[in-house]
């Protein structure tokens, strides 16, 4: 049951609410402590020795009121960043509530990463101490992590609820910081991104005033869990009284089973794990309770929208208010980051769209957004140049990187590190990362826009990967000036990628070419099979196109 037209207006008229106090704010609000607020996969442990797969609000007060009262006891105070390092969604979504109450500033760290990069990402941090999971615990454990403490979630028991202090829960300004996430890493060490009680709460507050949020009835989570597009999710969710299970895998398969046993009305993930679900043979999977995909981070490839929104169904309200379900889905397409704070441009999507050719649309109304030249200047419709964002989600800058983020600053606007133009009615285009950027004798190769061709016009493609090699002590991207030679590594939808399977490589070459130029692309030098396993991701699931980039250099010099 979602929140009444009453309850709604409260909230968005509360002053007080932010996104450090969302519990507190609950409970001001008299919303019963019977109601189930939080389903997990049953990757926590609960102070009880229990792995719940839901959590009543009168549970996950007790549950937080207990993490806080461990975290007091062990010394933490308000404004220390404590690391979190696990793989459960659900471990993140506890210690974001816990600590936030204390006034403390969890300092999320993707499961993902490697030991020698999570080690180092936390010494940057300053964290005072950390909490992990069993795996996860000799990477920040020992005296030469420099923290105060590591524990994990079997320290944590019911007698520490008792150790709260007196000036339990912290009453926090809007500029507080309440959450460290980081970057993909695409580019090297992840940067630490701080948000603020007000700007990770903005978004959230826009959405309740502008919509229903009907379609989120039943919301199926597959954001990493350290990151803060799922704890923006969860405060959205608990405000609008959603049905919210976290999962902790990102993998498409594993996201699809999940579809099938919770029923979801809306499912949220990034890009990479929409392209996992596509690759799968969708018509053997129950989908018919998904009314809306949310995508966010890097816009998702045509292919693999078209592929979700021909399943499930959504609702569509008539000029007399009537309402009628429609087959097939909708797919919210959202460009955005973790500095960004919220996907700040949202391209929506059903089986009938044609608005593609990495198309993201207009900027929401509470942000402002540019294509710059080098000067800073906005160019005009047609242009292509770097993307600049205004927007009150945005971070307020790295966390001990000022020298980062203020070269990431130009003409007033925070630079994203993507290349865009936009058309005549201000409808903006994403056509690859800066560094993505190709540079050959034919012409500059964007990356991400030939992939997404490709993909849409050459079905035997599951999915693609375009990057450039070039000779050493040659840069060649957006910033260089020298010239590489661009390959399309691909994957087969029905083959293995051997070279005994299908046509060989030279054919393959001729398809890609052909497509490109009939679109006046700038052709690639080769087209490539690879396997899946042969690409390389980053912690969130981003394709890691530099390192893509080494390993294929590294071939071709030995081949």
């Amino acid at each position: 049951m979602l929140i009444s037209r009453q309850e709604r207006a409260r909230i968005c008229s509360d002053t007080e609410l932010g996104a450090g106090n969302i519990l507190q704010r609950l409970r001001a609000y008299e919303r019963p402590l019977d109601e189930p607020v939080l389903r997990t996969d049953g990757t926590w442990r609960a102070p009880d020795g229990s792995h719940p797969e839901a959590l009543t609000l009168g549970q996950l007060y007790e549950v937080v009121e207990t993490y806080a009262g461990r975290y007091a006891a062990l010394g933490v105070r308000p404004r220390d960043p404590v690391a979190v390092h696990s793989s459960s969604a659900a471990e993140f979504a506890v210690n974001f509530l816990a600590l936030t109450s204390l006034g403390a500033i969890p300092s999320f760290v993707n499961g993902n990463l490697s030991p020698e990069t999570a080690r180092e990402y936390v010494r940057r941090q300053g964290a005072v101490g950390a909490f992990t999971d069993a795996a996860h615990h000799g990477v920040l454990s020992g005296d030469a992590s420099g923290l105060g403490f590591v524990v994990t979630a079997d320290d944590v028991r019911p007698e520490h609820r008792a150790a709260l202090p007196l000036s339990y829960p912290y009453r926090h300004d809007p500029t507080d910081p309440v959450l460290i996430s980081h970057s993909s890493g695409t580019t090297g060490l992840p940067k630490g991104v701080p948000h603020t009680h007000r700007t990770l709460m903005y978004a959230q507050l826009h959405r309740l005033r502008f919509s229903t949020g009907i379609d989120m009835e039943r919301t199926l989570v597959g954001l990493p869990g350290a990151h803060n597009a799922m704890v923006a999710t969860l405060l959205y969710c608990l405000l609008l009284r959603t049905d919210i299970k976290l999962l902790s895998s990102q993998r498409g398969t594993e996201v699809l089973d999940a579809v099938e046993e919770f029923r979801p009305t809306a499912v949220l993930a990034f890009a990479g794990t929409f392209g996992e679900m596509a690759a799968e043979d969708l018509t053997a999977r129950d989908l018919s309770s998904v009314q809306v995909w949310f995508n966010t981070g890097d816009a998702a490839h045509e292919a693999h929208i078209r592929a979700l929104v021909r399943h499930g169904g959504h609702i569509e309200i008539g000029r007399d208010l009537s309402r009628t379900r429609v087959e097939g889905s909708v797919f919210v397409d959202g460009l955005g980051s973790s500095e960004a704070g919220y996907s700040v441009f949202h391209n929506r999507h059903t089986k009938d769209t044609s608005a593609y050719s990495r198309r993201v649309g207009k900027p929401i109304s509470f942000a402002e957004a540019a294509v710059l030249a080098e000067d800073g200047t906005p160019l005009p419709a047609g242009r292509i140049g770097r993307l600049g964002l205004k927007s009150p989600t945005l971070t307020p800058g790295y966390w001990n990187d000022s020298l980062t983020w203020n070269r990431m600053r130009l003409g007033g606007y925070w630079l994203t590190g993507d290349l865009a133009h936009q058309d005549e009615e201000g409808n903006f285009y994403h056509l690859d990362r800066v560094p993505d950027a190709i540079r050959t004798r034919a012409g500059i190769v964007f990356s991400t826009r030939t992939e997404e061709l490709l993909l849409a016009e050459l079905p035997g493609i599951a999915d693609c990967t375009v990057v450039g090699v070039a000779p050493d002590g040659v840069r060649a991207d957006w910033d260089g000036d020298g010239e590489a030679d661009a390959y399309a590594l691909l994957q087969l939808a029905d083959e293995d990628g051997t070279e005994e399977s299908g046509d060989g490589d030279e054919v393959w070459t001729g398809r890609v070419n052909t497509v490109l130029t009939a679109a006046g692309f700038p052709p690639v030098s080769r087209a490539l099979r690879m396997k899946p396993d042969d690409v390389a991701k980053g912690a969130t699931g981003k394709v890691l196109k530099r390192v893509m980039r080494d390993r294929f250099a590294t071939k071709e010099q030995h081949a």
